[in-house]
């Protein structure tokens, strides 16, 4: 049976390059036998309010064609519908880093990824909720990142003339230089507790984000758990050491990161905590939150992706 789809397109993607991907998709949508409605976002956020809408107008089918931001939205949109009407995402990856649909194996061409959007088979994944010391919530579809990758990601949103995994290497070696300092945190989870200086804690449903930068190496995004990477503080000379290693996932290897798996975590900081959530900017500087916790939403979404 053809499913009800609603097609959401950032424009701004990769650098406004969205808008020509889009219409060289035209064709493959218009050959689709169901129902398809396009839809722009024009301002931060919309692509939630047009997700939820689309889930209370009883579409069956929501794609996303754009980033990860674009997809982290639509993500937060659905998740306000009921579970017994939510819509199934699907995703065109047209984005910087794209790291949602590399950790679910979503094709990087945007004609074959918009052919299995309309015409696959979805699975469930898992999603993270995070609640910060103010009750606000969003869900995380690939990763949540506190200190250095936060700020890497609020240089990267900087940076207008670079594009993809150069943007945010980019963005590593000027926070490198600018903004290296660790924040004395205490976290605790079902399992753990530490009370540490930390450099870098990732929360992580899938292993890469940054385009490139693998962090929690064995995070799957339906397994039941979230994974965590914490990084100690460390000096520039290691910072600078450590970059091949994140990019290979091999930093477990080093005494200053620990790697490990959780259902729940809080935590707390003397220091604002700058935060990213699957890439997007959630505290910058001037923010004063310092604390937060993330727990695991269990087969909370069903998506559109390869057979795993």
């Amino acid at each position: 049976m053809a499913k009800k789809v609603k097609l959401i397109l950032n424009p701004m993607a990769d650098m406004g390059r969205a808008w020509n991907v889009a219409r060289e998709l035209r064709p493959i949508v218009n050959e689709y036998e169901g129902k398809t409605d396009w839809s722009g976002t024009v301002y931060p956020g919309h692509a939630i309010e047009l997700a939820k809408q689309a889930g209370e107008e009883g579409y069956d089918l929501v794609v996303a064609l754009g980033g990860d931001g674009t997809v982290h939205e639509v993500v937060n949109g659905l998740m306000q519908i009921d579970a017994a009407h939510r819509p199934a995402l699907g995703v065109v990856p047209i984005g910087s880093g794209n790291d949602f649909g590399y950790i679910n194996k979503i094709p990087t061409s945007p004609n074959k990824a918009m052919a299995l959007a309309l015409n696959g088979e979805p699975s469930r994944i898992d999603l993270g909720l995070m609640t910060d010391e103010n009750g606000r919530q969003e869900y995380i579809d690939n990763t949540l990142g506190i200190g250095f990758d936060a700020i890497v990601t609020i240089r990267s949103h900087r940076l207008p003339i670079v594009r993809g995994f150069m943007m945010y290497l980019t963005a590593v070696i000027q926070t490198i230089f600018l903004n290296s300092k660790p924040m004395k945190m205490k976290i605790k989870s079902e399992d753990k507790e530490w009370d540490k200086e930390v450099f870098m804690l990732v929360l992580a449903n899938g292993p890469r984000e940054g385009g490139g930068f693998t962090m929690t190496p064995n995070a799957r995004p339906d397994d039941g758990v979230l994974d965590y990477m914490i990084a100690d503080n460390i000096s520039r000379l290691m910072q600078f050491r450590m970059i091949p290693e994140f990019m290979n996932g091999t930093q477990e290897r080093f005494d200053e990161v620990e790697i490990g798996q959780f259902k729940k975590i809080s935590l707390s900081s003397e220091q604002p905590l700058y935060i990213h959530i699957d890439g997007e900017i959630y505290t910058s500087f001037g923010s004063n939150l310092r604390g937060l916790s993330v727990e695991i939403v269990p087969n909370a979404l069903e998506v559109i992706r390869p057979k795993q």
